[in-house]
């Protein structure tokens, strides 16, 4: 809830505390908002505090999870997928965080806050993009949530405000990955944690269709561009599936089709594997940005951080966890 946090928020732009001004107030200067005392502004719509301008470089991730709001939650799906993947890159327990305040950078539509939240913490979620109007929907409730939307780069939070911050799947979306990853760690309190994901650097990328499709889809227009995927994707399925099967591949010869195959990799019904694929196809193809980094190149980011006990590993993604000093 909103009124929990106010005293961790300060204003991005001069960085002082920021205040309450709740719906009604009666002083004639509008609705719901935050304001600081140099009179900065923050409007407070649908019950989200917003720091940005609405459009900006993450529409691409605004279209796909307000039209997949529930796709990728475990309450949905009825398996714990978004758990066993925010247990494992994060290293984090329920003895761990419950009771703890984490901050989630790049919520999208709350698959990762869900399960902080079932663990037993009070969490923060942000999104650069309106993906926080799905997060707010599907969790906006819970009374150990609030939900912003605000800038990566200009995080509207005091130093050391969290226990526990953790950002996954995000930061490779980014214009300027490195200045991403460093806006983080400030965050975390003395003792505290982080954990990040990425896409690995790899040769192989190189043979990834992905990679030459992208320089024309992150142009097209994110509706015209879904209709393409939708229409696509499980028309590639059964190639993709013909590819997984072949002996001594270890199924990596899907990937020379540009669709997102799940099958195999996670318990999902035949109408849950389409849905996924598209969502996630569309994922892969539409975001301005992706620039996978190596694991030398995230280990030093953690270290020039003042980070300690860092571990960097590849887990499909590349993953990097530390405490701070």
């Amino acid at each position: 809830m909103l009124s929990s946090v106010v005293e961790l928020l300060r204003c991005p732009q001069c960085h002082a505390p920021l205040l309450h001004r709740p719906p009604g107030a009666g002083d004639g200067r509008g609705g719901e908002a935050l304001e600081c005392p140099a009179g900065h502004s923050y409007p407070v719509v649908g019950g989200v505090p917003r720091f940005v301008e609405t459009e900006n470089y993450a529409d691409s991730f605004g279209f796909q999870w307000n039209r997949f709001r529930k796709t990728q939650l475990d309450s949905v799906t009825g398996q714990p997928i978004s758990r066993a993947r925010f247990e494992r890159f994060t290293g984090w327990s329920a003895e761990m965080l419950a009771g703890k305040l984490v901050l989630d950078v790049g919520c999208g539509a709350g698959r990762f806050a869900e399960v902080a939240l079932a663990l037993g913490a009070t969490v923060v979620a942000l999104d650069y993009s309106t993906a926080v109007d799905a997060c707010y929907a599907n969790l906006g409730a819970h009374p150990r949530l609030t939900v912003l939307q605000a800038d990566i780069y200009t995080m509207p939070f005091r130093p050391e405000a969290f226990d526990f911050v953790y950002c996954l799947g995000v930061l490779q979306h980014t214009p300027d990955v490195a200045r991403a990853f460093h806006a983080l760690p400030r965050l975390v309190k003395s003792g505290g944690q982080l954990a990040v994901d990425l896409y690995p650097k790899l040769p192989l990328n190189l043979f990834w269709p992905k990679y030459w499709l992208r320089p024309l889809t992150k142009r097209i227009s994110k509706p015209r561009l879904f209709g393409i995927v939708e229409r696509m994707a499980p028309k590639l399925l059964p190639l993709s599936d013909l590819l997984r099967r072949i002996p001594f591949t270890r199924g990596r010869l899907r990937y020379l089709v540009p669709v997102v195959n799940y099958r195999g990799v996670f318990p999902l019904t035949d109408a849950q594997l389409r849905e996924w694929a598209v969502l996630d196809t569309f994922d892969m193809l539409s975001p301005a940005f992706d620039s996978p980094q190596s694991a030398g190149t995230l280990r030093r980011w953690f270290e020039e951080a003042g980070l300690r006990n860092v571990t960097v590993e590849r887990v499909g993604f590349l993953v990097g966890r530390g405490t701070k000093a």
